[in-house]
This record gives structure tokens, sequence and C-alpha cells, in this order.
């Protein structure tokens, strides 16, 4: 984030242009464009199981084809946000889709694991869309519109993800495996069509240089914290590399800090982002992302686990997705039941009230896992609780940091929950790995261990509900 300036600017005509002509349309097609960058986080997961086989590759070496677009997801978010401050969000949300096209193009036209997981580095490029396009809402849309079109982008990760696992599922079984990316490609380019005929560039820009050593540490931090956490259980928690990563990361935070505190204009302005406001906010993000992630690793495993193991459901992929995709649309439906809340009674209750509902959903979950429609039910409250904190932790953020600073600020927003979900995956991982029962030769998950990580998701959803207290209130708005 530059630092360009240092006072906190509130949305509001006096520090935007005029409002977009065409607010709803606008809304629309930035949703549309969340919705299909979404997509490509679930497109590859009905296809991990085959990928050896169709790559002649090993397990471990196609799992890359995941971990790839996490890494690259990683460092692109913070850049893509600190450009677009700089050189117009328009801009990079086009450059951001451009880089989702060419990485799903070459997808389709891949026959090996190598240029599939440069596909995917590509595709993870891409994830900026989501926090320009809260950006760009910001600066273009009346002031009235601003609550519940954010709480619908920020919901368009969910409904994307959700969405996409039952489709790429039904792609995958009866046509290739290939046809998947090129429909990721179509979607894609209708996005980018849609953004140049309707999105507006804003005029709101910071200017100035590019903290390039900063984008090259922070890139570096990134990588080996991921990368030690996503293959952590794989390579062993006490191993030589493992540590070794975790100690890089260490050491390079500390200088990145330095860096960051001593030039003019800052990748992240470390100031801005140690006000309380935006302190809290995030740290409650980072929370937050670790519970809800949750669900993802608890629920497709019990649906799909055999029913001769006593607690699996034992139903194939497609029914996984069509049990998750219920939650998308709660999500969708929340986001102006979130802006309501926002405008009542700030973003701070709505934040509490959503973790709240993801809190309960996982404690209803512990009790309620025997039936397919038992998870519909829970998976839906908790796609409820997300929609409602999605929604207010933009407003939360754009409230306390300058209006030149706004992509900037949601990107390393979406950071932290992602950090978040990737903590919660290597966690839940532990978990489960430990606590398994004999089914045949191999050992599965128990009971008891998916238990232990819905309480943990539950515990961390309380845990964030007790940081967002903290959080400023905001004057209530009209």
């Amino acid at each position: 984030m530059a630092s360009v300036s240092t006072t906190p600017a509130s949305p509001g005509p006096a520090a935007v242009p005029a409002p977009a002509r065409r607010p709803n349309l606008v809304v629309a097609v930035l949703a549309f464009g969340g919705v299909t960058v979404a997509l490509m986080q679930t497109v590859v997961i009905p296809l991990v199981p085959v990928l050896p086989g169709l790559l002649g590759s090993t397990p471990a070496d196609t799992a890359w084809a995941i971990t790839a677009t996490l890494l690259a997801a990683a460092v692109a978010t913070p850049t893509m946000g600190r450009l677009g401050d700089m050189y117009g969000k328009r801009r990079m949300l086009l450059i951001s889709l451009g880089l989702l096209v060419a990485g799903s193009v070459l997808a389709a036209l891949s026959t090996s694991l190598a240029p599939l997981v440069a596909a995917r580095v590509l595709q993870g490029l891409a994830s900026g869309v989501i926090p320009l396009g809260i950006s760009i809402m910001r600066d273009e849309l009346p002031a009235e519109r601003l609550g519940s079109a954010t709480a619908l982008m920020s919901a368009s990760l969910g409904v994307g993800g959700a969405l996409g696992l039952p489709l790429a599922t039904l792609l995958a079984e009866s046509v290739d495996w290939h046809v998947l990316f090129w429909v990721a490609a179509a979607l894609g380019v209708l996005a980018t069509a849609l953004v140049v005929l309707v999105v507006p560039e804003s005029a709101v820009r910071s200017g100035g240089r590019f903290d390039f050593v900063g984008a090259i540490g922070l890139s570096i931090v990134l990588l080996c914290l991921l990368l030690a956490v996503s293959k952590g259980a794989e390579w062993g928690w006490g191993s030589g590399l493992t540590l070794g990563l975790l100690g890089g990361a260490a050491v390079v935070l500390l200088a990145w800090v330095r860096w960051e505190l001593r030039i003019r204009e800052p990748l992240v302005d470390l100031r801005t982002s140690a006000r309380r406001p935006v302190a809290l906010t995030n740290l409650a993000s980072a929370v937050f992302g670790f519970s809800m992630f949750a669900m993802s690793l608890v629920l497709p495993q019990l649906l799909q686990l055999p029913a001769e193991t006593g607690h699996g459901l034992g139903q194939p992929m497609v029914v996984v997705g069509l049990v998750l995709a219920p939650s998308g649309l709660v999500m969708m439906a929340m986001a102006p039941v979130s802006a309501r809340i926002t405008r009542l009674s700030g973003p701070r209750t709505t934040l509490i009230s959503g973790v709240l509902v993801v809190a309960a959903g996982y404690g209803l979950n512990l009790v309620l896992m025997s039936e397919i429609w038992q998870l519909v039910v829970v998976s839906s409250l908790i796609g409820a609780g997300i929609g409602l904190a999605y929604g207010a932790m933009p407003a939360l953020i754009m409230s306390a940091v300058p209006v030149t600073e706004t992509a900037a600020a949601n990107s390393l927003n979406t950071l932290m929950r992602s950090i978040g979900t990737s903590v919660c995956s290597a966690v839940a991982g532990v978990v489960l790995s430990q606590l398994t029962v004999p089914f045949g030769p191999a050992e599965v998950p128990s009971p008891t261990g998916f238990r232990v990580v819905l309480a943990i998701g539950a515990g961390a959803a309380l845990v964030a509900a007790f940081i967002a207290c903290f959080i400023p209130r905001r004057p209530r708005q009209g």
C-alpha cells in the first residue's frame, strides 16, 4: 500500500469521482468476474485422483497442480492490489483476467505435468480480481449501493468455489478433461469483454514508484511460509527442508519489515496496516479463514468415505458438489442482509454475527453428520455465516484506509484469509492423519478425528469473534 496519504478517507462524494451511470450492471460484471476466478480453485479437484494416470506422473508430483495455484495467488494478490492503486484498478483487473485466460488455454492444451503446473500458476496470478473489484466499487458506486455490492463481490469467492465443484465434476465425468479448461477460458474471455464494455477506469490513483524490492521480499516470505505449511505433512514437520523454509520466511520477513518502514513508497504501508481497525480486521480475517476452511476439509471426506466404514456416506464426487452448492447460493443471498446489518449497526457487528453463525454451524455438525440432508443444512448455515462476515471485512478495511490505498488494503485482507485457510489445511491434515480407524489394509479418518477438526473450526470462529469485539465501532450510517 502506498504511503501517499496517512489520513483515512471514507468513501463518499468528496473522496471519489462521480458514481458510475450503470451501477447495477457494474456490480453484476465484477461479481461475474469474481465467480469466474473462484471457479479456478475447484475446477481441478475432480481430476486430482486421476491426474497421475492422465499425465504419467506420481500423486505427489501432480499435487503441484493445486499447490502452484495457491502459491501464485499469494504472491499476486498484494502485488496486483498495489499496482491497481498506482496505475488503475480496471487495467490490473483486465491483466488478471488475461492471465486467467492464458492459463486456461495452456491447461487445455497440456498433455504433461510441467505445462499444466505452469498453467495453474497463471490461473493463480488472476486471484487479485476480487479485491480489485471491491476497490473499483468503492470508487464508482453511490454510497447507498456500496455495502451490498462489496458483500456480493466478497461472497463471489465462495459462490464460485461451491458452484464450480458440481459443474467441474459433471464435465469431468462426461467429456475429455481438457474441456474443463476450455470452458474456463471461455468464461474468462466473456468476463474480460464485459469489463471492457461496462466497467469504467477509476481516476483515483496514488501514482509513485512500484516497490520491486518489497514485492520480491514479500513473495519470498509467502512462498517459503505457504510451501512449508502445504507440504509439511508430506516432507515431515521436523524435516530440515520444512524447518529451513519456516526459518527463511522469518528472517526474510524481518528484513522486509525493516525495508518497508524505511522507504517512502512501500508495497505495504505498515503504518496504515498497524492502525487498530486495520490490524484487528486482518487478524480476525486470518483466524476466520482458518475457521471456515474446516468445512471444506471435513464434509467432502464424510460424503466420500465408504459406507462400510460406519461413518462414511459412500457418495461420488458429483454428490459432494451438489451438497456443497447450496452454501454458495446462501452466501450470495446473504449479501443484502450483511449490508443491512452494517448500515444499521456497523460492520463490526456484522462480522461478529457472521463468525458466530459459523461457530454454531460447526457445533451443529458435531451431532449432525450421518445423513446427506444434515450436511446440506450444516453447510448452508456455515455458508450464511461466511456470507455475513465476508461482506463486513471490506467495509471495515475501506473505512480505515485512504481511498488511494483501497486495492492494496483489500488485497492484503484477502491474503490474510488465504494464509488462514492454508494453516487450517495443514492442522486438519495432521489431526486426521493421527486419529484414524482401520479399514481393510488402510487407515481412514475416524469420527473422533472429524469432530476434533470441527471443534477446532468452531473454536477458531469464537476467537475471531473475540478479536472483532476490539475493532473500534464505526458510526452508524444512515
